[in-house]
């Protein structure tokens, strides 16, 4: 295994959920302001639960899978996890809802104008 493995798998995640912005119309990436206060109390709590857990000997990380670049106590991958992880949450969770909305509104339509969406498709 790859010291780097983990960062690729988290820009993997981003590349595989980046369709959700541009097909699902998901906006996390054009409100960046509304994501960075989602993003910023999951990455200082998550953070901070990690700083204990390593003070106290609850885990560590192997050096044979990190790439030794540390802010403090933290490898860098655990930063990005606690940055990529709920993004891509995000991302899912808002074309989810664009997709809910869609057949909602599809719903709601009148039975002429179901006929005419239809008689349009045939």
């Amino acid at each position: 295994m790859s010291a780097f493995e983990y960062l690729l798998l988290m820009g993997a995640c981003v590349l595989i959920t980046l369709p959700l912005e541009l097909f699902f119309q998901a906006r996390v990436y054009r409100r960046w302001a509304t994501a960075l206060w989602a993003l910023v109390p999951v990455i200082l709590v998550f953070s901070l639960w990690d700083v204990i857990a390593i003070a106290r000997d609850h885990w560590t990380y192997n050096p044979r899978f990190v790439t030794g670049i540390r802010l403090g106590d933290l490898p860098l991958e655990e930063i990005v996890f606690f940055i990529v992880i709920p993004l891509c949450a995000l991302l899912s969770y808002e074309a989810v809802g664009t997709v809910l909305r869609g057949v909602r509104r599809l719903r709601s339509r009148s039975p002429i104008e179901k006929e005419a969406v239809e008689d349009d498709g045939a």
